[in-house]
């Protein structure tokens, strides 16, 4: 029997909005309230909570819920990410370490005119992360050279995280390797290159607008002068990364490989010994700590939340009212971006709002093509614009800011968005329907 729905199980998600929004708008600084604190907090409001009329013999126990809040955060998804958490850290300090990230950035202000920097370093990102499957992996490879060129060009840092973020974005909705491209075409049953003809023609005029606004942004940068000589050999790390991402290597063996490369450069060129390496890994790992922790306290988190109803109560709300084909794919987007909202973790929510997503799509003759694009669209702009989600905590935490600091420059996701509404309004692109089941 299927749960009832309950607005209570989203108290917690209510409580950390009102408190880290308002604490940031009321003080001017988003610091104030540290986010590990702010999500501690909701959890605190998840264990706490009951369903509304449950009785002492239907209560849920608090060694249960703990139970439920354990497992949630024991999520495979969220270790994985906690692995590439670590993985992304120490990437991060042997790159710098072994001068992978200096040579990457001369060569880029070498060849790219000015104002073709920051277009650059998008493309890069989208290429990277299409090659990988994986927004995770991207901003841990891209992230350093945006720092070095945030600094030797004067380019805001909140700007660059946005542009590497977004870049990362796109491969994460498009990439046939991506675990979300996987998890919309099999709730939908359709194949991964119908749906990505669909979703690149959906997604194309975000990227040519982004390009466009970057190039125009590009206009005032000015790269400081300087000796941007270069040793090729230095960017074996990223080569791997690429390469072996292409061969379709897990990403875990990718950012290991990646490590394990700039390891054995930096000692060969003297940049520091086989031991000295193992402290510049922690210093990286380190800086990853309070990402990994605060993924898993919302893996958590969310699974109280289903727990307590407030999933089934988004899926009832968002879903009842749909009238038609139109009203259909806005109730699918809106659902996908609430769960998306709620758990961080856009692979999740495509699974979780797949079924009923697909049973709207039956109902009002929606091609299932264009369910499977919407629910990836949609999750991944969030995903990519979310202040406690992955994405901007890692680049945060590499670039040493507040991760709100980057959603306003998180413009690639923004269009994403936009782009998505408007081919929804328009019903376009609707290509014939001979090919859009996969055969089981």
């Amino acid at each position: 029997m299927k749960k009832k729905g309950s607005i209570v199980g989203l108290l917690p998600l209510f409580v950390f909005l009102v408190l880290y929004m308002g604490i940031g708008f009321a003080t001017g600084s988003f610091d104030n309230l540290p986010l590990m604190v702010g999500i501690l907090i909701a959890v605190g409001v998840a264990l706490s909570l009951q369903r509304p009329g449950s009785t002492k013999e239907t209560r849920t126990p608090f060694d249960e819920k703990v139970q439920i809040f354990c497992q949630g955060g024991g999520d495979h998804t969220l270790i994985l990410m906690v692995l590439i958490f670590i993985l992304a850290g120490a990437f991060y300090s042997i790159a710098s370490a072994m001068h992978a990230v200096d040579t990457v950035v001369n060569i880029g202000l070498s060849v790219l005119p000015s104002n073709m920097i920051l277009p650059g370093l998008f493309l890069i990102g989208c290429l990277l992360s299409f090659a990988m499957g994986t927004s995770m992996g991207t901003i841990a490879a891209l992230m350093p050279i945006g720092i070095d060129i945030a600094n030797k060009t004067g380019v805001g840092i909140a700007l660059v995280c946005g542009i590497v973020i977004g870049g990362a974005m796109f491969g994460d909705n498009l990439s046939f390797i991506s675990d979300t491209t996987i998890a919309a075409t099999r709730t939908q049953e359709v194949k991964m290159k119908d749906k990505f003809k669909m979703n690149i023609l959906m997604v194309l005029p975000a990227v040519l607008i982004n390009l466009i606004a970057l190039f125009t942004k590009s206009k005032g940068v000015v790269a400081i002068g300087g000796d941007y000589s270069f040793n090729l050999i230095n960017i074996l790390p990223y080569v791997v990364v690429i390469v072996f991402s292409l061969l379709g290597l897990h990403v875990i063996k990718v950012m290991s490989l990646g490590v394990v490369t700039g390891i054995i450069l930096g000692v060969l060129h003297g940049d520091f010994t086989i031991i000295e390496s193992f402290s510049i890994m922690q210093e990286g790992m380190s800086g990853m700590q309070n990402t990994a922790i605060i993924a898993v306290l919302v893996g958590g988190m969310a699974a109280l939340m289903h727990h307590f109803g407030g999933i089934d109560y988004l899926l009832e709300k968002l879903s009842k009212r749909t009238k038609s084909a139109r009203g259909g794919e806005l109730s699918i987007a809106a659902i996908v971006s609430l769960l998306d909202i709620a758990t961080t973790n856009n692979t999740v929510s495509i699974i979780t709002a797949g079924p009923i997503a697909r049973d709207i799509a039956d109902e009002y003759n929606i091609d299932r093509r264009r369910v499977a694009s919407i629910l990836d669209v949609f999750s991944s702009a969030f995903n990519g614009l979310l202040p406690y989600g992955a994405q901007l905590l890692v680049a945060a935490g590499l670039a040493q800011i507040a991760s709100v600091e980057i959603m306003a420059y998180n413009w690639y996701s923004m269009l994403m968005l936009v782009s998505g509404l408007v081919f929804i309004c328009l019903g376009w692109p609707n290509f014939s329907k001979k090919t859009e089941v996969e055969a089981s």
